[in-house]
């Protein structure tokens, strides 16, 4: 059965953002679909993360969906489990620092690793991100797993309460899901 992981941005929840509408459709499409409600948000750390995020069942038909900081967890998790997943769909990704800290982010990638757990990857990253997660972090992700990059124009992070983009709904994204 196609399942589907959708992991929120910090300062976020599963109720936030297109993360209902996203779910919400692709359930009315025979999906599964979870959104872990992950702790701390105001402060994304992998230590606190990670576990909860592990704690998901992934396998051959498993699509992946982070948005902001729930990106570099997806690359955390794509380097420990043991199995090549369908699909991840980036969305405002990144995995150096910004302009604050971000303990979410590890020292180094084994960006083999994660290449070899995924089978597709896809990366939104807007022209005009107000956090720094734009196209040119999105080319350098895709330079170290190859798949698809996508450059939105003007759509900002694609969901920030700081920069009051609501962005409740996402029907580009249900386009590419697999």
């Amino acid at each position: 059965m196609k399942h589907v992981i959708i992991f929120h941005a910090m300062g976020a929840t599963p109720e936030s953002y297109w993360y209902p509408y996203i779910k919400n459709s692709l359930e009315k499409k025979g999906y599964t679909v979870a959104i872990p409600r992950l702790p701390n948000t105001d402060k994304a750390d992998k230590a606190e993360w990670l576990p909860v995020a592990l704690k998901e069942k992934f396998d051959e038909e498993t699509i992946v969906i982070g948005h902001s900081a729930g990106c570099p967890l997806i690359l955390s998790i794509l380097e420990r489990i043991h199995v090549k997943i369908k699909q991840a769909v980036l969305i405002a990704g990144f995995f150096e620092p910004l302009a604050i800290p971000e303990p979410i982010l590890q020292d180094h990638y084994d960006w083999p690793q994660i290449k070899e757990h995924c089978a597709d990857f896809i990366f939104i990253n807007a022209d005009n991100d107000p956090w720094g997660c734009d196209e040119k972090t999105g080319r350098k992700l895709l330079d170290h797993v190859g798949g698809k990059l996508i450059i939105p124009k003007g759509e900002g992070h694609m969901g920030s309460d700081k920069f009051h983009q609501p962005y409740k709904e996402f029907p580009f994204l249900l386009k590419l899901i697999d």
